[in-house]
């Protein structure tokens, strides 16, 4: 070997041991209460979105920014997809369909726990229409008839232009006979591009779900500073968190059309002639439901629902401010709001 065929193999060496740094989006989608967020949440190492067991608890494209140390991820944690009853139903699919207009890979969630089912199909179809290359959008058409698309023995990189990566969440709730079953199963449901079953619960199996997600991403720069861990608006996470914490007092006394608005953040004038050091930032909270005898519920007797969400958010919020903040509850009735375009606007969506 000369001396010039030396100094280029030491230097393909070197280059093929170095990692290319991957970056991208990647939309977390499935059915309402699959585990979407609860993944996203084990993921990231910290809670982004909401997680509870109602079903259609998300309500907004939720963006967690995982960092590590060869990649960076943002995971975009959708609505449930479902046939919508309301306005607000459709705007939820709305907004999963602009989530999923550019992203670098999908994982479609399905929970072990329960049959593959009409609202996996109806998803399935709509990526194969989106992301299907050649015949395989055309198969999405049997998802309208009620019959189950199938792989059809075709190969992952011949049916999908993004990687699609079907999840297989809450492994925790089956024994080993019963999980082999059920991955079976899914590889029968779709060509997907890989599948892996995980337990967010329990974080069992995250590190392989990230490094299969690491994977699927493209060559590219990192994007956010490595401290940084959403896209929210700390108004947004705040409504967010105050929305969850209803969820978690309440249960299943919680009325499915409660809304949360930060109306204003008001922090003390340093400049006024009555400024105290010990003033608190006051976060002016609206909480909206639709019917006036929903509003005692929220309440609570003596306001104790009011008292306890205060008290559960007390140091989630201090640290979203960066400072000693007092949560102020509103509770306003606005009739109908799911259904008027106007209202949902002024909501949000």
């Amino acid at each position: 070997m000369t001396q010039g065929e030396s100094d280029r193999s030491a230097e393909a060496e070197t280059t093929g041991a170095q990692t290319p740094y991957r970056s991208g989006f990647v939309a977390v989608v499935g059915r309402p209460n699959v585990g979407k967020s609860t993944l996203t949440n084990a993921l990231i190492g910290t809670q982004i979105a909401i997680a509870s067991s109602r079903p259609e608890t998300t309500r907004k494209a939720i963006r967690g920014i995982l960092t590590l140390e060869r990649a960076q991820l943002v995971l975009v944690d959708t609505p449930g997809i479902h046939r919508p009853r309301t306005l607000l139903g459709q705007r939820l699919n709305d907004m999963v369909d602009e989530s999923l207009s550019d992203v670098d890979a999908i994982a479609f969630l399905l929970p072990a726990d329960q049959e593959i089912g009409p609202g996996d199909t109806m998803i399935l179809s709509r990526l194969r229409s989106q992301y299907g290359k050649g015949q395989a959008g055309a198969h999405a058409g049997a998802a309208g008839t009620g019959e189950r698309p199938s792989s059809d023995g075709q190969d992952a990189k011949d049916v999908w232009k993004v990687p699609v990566i079907a999840v297989v969440t809450k492994i925790d709730t089956l024994d080993r006979e019963a999980l082999i079953s059920k991955l079976i199963e899914v590889e029968q449901f779709g060509a997907f591009t890989d599948i892996v079953p995980v337990s967010a619960l329990k974080h069992d199996n995250l590190d392989e779900v990230r490094s299969l997600l690491v994977d699927a991403m493209p060559e590219g720069p990192k994007m956010y500073p490595d401290e940084q861990l959403s896209e929210e608006r700390p108004e947004d996470t705040i409504a967010e968190l105050v929305r969850g914490a209803f969820l978690e007092e309440l249960d299943d006394e919680l009325p499915h059309s409660l809304a949360v608005v930060v109306d204003s953040v008001i922090y003390p004038d340093e400049d006024a002639e009555a400024y105290n050091a010990t003033d608190k930032v006051r976060v002016l909270v609206s909480i909206y439901v639709e019917r006036d005898s929903q509003k005692p519920i929220i309440i609570g007797k003596g306001a104790q629902h009011l008292v306890q969400v205060k008290k559960r958010l007390r140091t989630p919020v201090n640290r979203i401010i960066g400072s000693k903040a007092k949560l102020e509850l509103h509770v306003k009735v606005s009739k109908g709001w799911q259904s008027d375009p106007k209202k949902l606007a002024k909501l949000g969506f």
